[in-house]
């Protein structure tokens, strides 16, 4: 049978043990968090040294100075927006509709997603 001095010293040995568990997992978090840490903050310097590298020059140069003009080939500069959604968004076609000019019109005008009429909900008793 237990007794009072078994069942605290059940209780005591799990709490012990939950406590060493707990020490032992942080210790193994807290190692693991500092090596990503340390990997992240190589992997920056890296990036960093690489970006300020002496073999490229710090500031881009413009095109007179590498020998070119401001044409490429002779050509006129590309007006082709295909490539270029911000670009094509400015080239489309006018809207349909024209701004409401009266409030009563801003109230009433339709949209794609809107029905035709505001809702408006009914007055009175709803059940009989």
């Amino acid at each position: 049978m237990n007794t009072v001095k078994s069942f605290w010293f059940g209780w005591g040995s799990l709490c012990v043990g939950g406590a060493a568990a707990y020490y032992f997992a942080k210790k193994e978090i807290n190692a693991t968090r500092r090596e990503q840490l340390e990997e992240l903050r190589r992997k920056k310097s890296i990036a960093s040294s690489l970006e300020h590298s002496e073999s490229f020059p710090s500031q881009p140069l413009s095109l007179s100075a590498m020998g070119g003009s401001a044409t490429y080939n002779g050509s006129p500069a590309r007006t082709d927006s295909a490539g270029s959604p911000s670009m094509e968004s400015s080239s489309d076609p006018a809207p349909t509709r024209h701004a409401p000019s009266t409030e009563r019109e801003r109230v009433f005008e339709k949209s794609k997603y809107e029905a035709s009429v505001p809702y408006s909900s009914r007055k009175g008793d709803r059940f009989s």
